[in-house]
């Protein structure tokens, strides 16, 4: 991609690694870049037929601010912002032996779309490279003929993004970005180095360079996208996003401007901290941000009072540090935080779950023999006492696990009523498996001995 490598390393941009969370898969990854949050497991399962998305988002944001938005591409997008766009085209990902057309379908836009400049947004999807992996893996030698395909793509939206800007004096932004990576066989979804690295380039006039300024690619999260754009568009930041502003995006601006900028992302982070954290004002993250506001607010009433002075930039400066270190640990508690699933509560629905499906395995031979029974002994001694045991295990596991553990937990929440009922529940469901595999198993031998005794009758005769 020779336009693109010379726009990294020579031209107006900056660029990234981006580190995209497991799973690796389009939907969530989508909505992580819109969205700035982490999806869960559950969302792989979304993935086959992806439902609206409800969250906030860049998306809801800039419709809600009147932006015109037009997609072209992955009809994931169209299923997850179903009324957002003014205009679409979606192509369905589905045939994955289809590299060309599906491009095509894209590209086909660009020249009408580009010229009519009626629009705010402009979001494209390709497909082609993802299904060359998949079907070859990355080192076909179809893949070079397709990053050259998409390095003219983005050559094209490039000067014309510069034609337009010699008419009006607002800056354009051009991101480049791929939604997860790919590994050596092609495919993708786990958390491998490969699959999880992507690429993140973003290119603007408004960003200013100097001649021989070399800058590597730093590593960020994938997540640091919607906050970005969020900021870079004007617009409120997603309510549940956990990433930080990519600072070197508005290294440029003047220091009140940055501050502002770094004011609006950590003030975000720490009311979604509020939140989800009850002991959230202990936590360091939130201690370092109201430390930066106020020296923030320090800066201000020296700002005020003189525009030009070395106490003022040397304040500022250790204003913006105090706020980046905010931005980072709040953004590593939030991301640790979402990233804890309560397992306790998983376990307990998953041994009831698992405990009623036994049952069931269990009762069907019996209830499809001629003569259904299933006679369960609940009133024998044997019955009861393991009844009571495990109800008292149950008991002892629940109140250690909710007296020792800090974190929030749903079971533990529960009122000792409910929680009470779930363990009776549970104890009862096993003491019945118990039950009826010892019929089923005495039951057997019986069954074995009378026949054996029947065969050997006529031996005796």
């Amino acid at each position: 991609m020779p336009y693109t490598t010379y726009l990294v390393e020579k031209g107006a941009s900056h660029s990234f690694v981006a580190e995209a969370k497991p799973p690796t898969v389009t939907m969530p990854r989508i909505k992580a870049l819109m969205t700035g949050s982490l999806p869960g497991f559950v969302d792989v399962v979304r993935n086959l037929n992806s439902p609206a998305l409800l969250e906030d988002s860049v998306i809801r944001q800039a419709k809600t601010a009147g932006k015109r938005i037009i997609f072209y591409g992955d009809e994931t997008w169209v299923k997850l912002f179903p009324k957002h766009f003014a205009e679409y085209d979606g192509t369905t990902s589905f045939f994955v032996s289809d590299y060309t057309e599906v491009d095509n379908n894209v590209t086909r836009h660009l020249d009408k779309v580009l010229k009519r400049g009626d629009w705010d947004m402009l979001i494209l999807h390709y497909l082609g490279l993802d299904h060359i992996g998949h079907i070859s893996g990355p080192n076909s030698p179809l893949i070079g003929h397709k990053l050259s395909e998409m390095d003219s793509v983005l050559m094209k939206i490039h000067t014309s993004l510069q034609s337009k800007e010699r008419e009006t004096p607002l800056p354009n932004l051009l991101v480049l970005c791929g939604d997860h990576g790919m590994s050596e066989t092609g495919s993708h979804g786990a958390s491998s180095m490969e699959e999880v690295n992507t690429p993140l380039i973003l290119i603007s006039s408004a960003f200013e360079r100097k001649p021989g300024d070399i800058r590597h690619p730093k590593h960020v999260q994938q997540t640091d996208v919607a906050a970005t754009l969020a900021i870079a568009l004007g617009l409120p930041i997603p309510k549940d996003s956990v990433g930080s502003l990519l600072f070197p995006v508005v290294e440029g601006r003047p220091m009140r401007e940055q501050l502002r900028f770094l004011h609006l992302n950590t003030v975000q982070l720490s009311k979604l901290l509020q939140e989800n954290v009850p002991s959230y004002e202990k936590d360091p993250g939130f201690e370092q941000f109201k430390m930066s506001e106020r020296l923030h607010g320090n800066w201000i009433r020296l700002y005020l009072e003189e525009k030009h002075s070395e106490v003022l930039f040397n304040l500022g400066s250790k204003v913006l540090r105090q706020y980046l270190a905010a931005l980072k640990t709040l953004s590593l508690s939030l991301s640790t935080q979402v990233a804890q699933y309560d397992m306790y509560s998983m376990m307990v629905g998953t041994v009831v779950v698992l405990e009623v499906l036994t049952l069931l395995l269990l009762s069907v031979p019996q209830a499809l023999h001629r003569k259904a029974e299933l006679e369960v002994p609940l009133s024998s001694p044997g019955f009861s006492l393991l009844f009571y045991l495990v109800i008292l295990v149950l008991s002892a596991v629940h109140v250690i696990v909710c007296t020792s553990a800090e974190s929030s937990c749903y079971f533990c929440g529960l009122s000792w009523l409910a929680a009470g009922g779930v363990m009776v529940l549970a104890s009862a469901l096993l003491c019945v498996i118990v039950s009826v595999l010892t019929n089923v198993l005495v039951g057997g031998n019986t069954s074995r001995k009378v026949r054996t005794a029947a065969f050997r009758l006529p031996d005796f005769c």
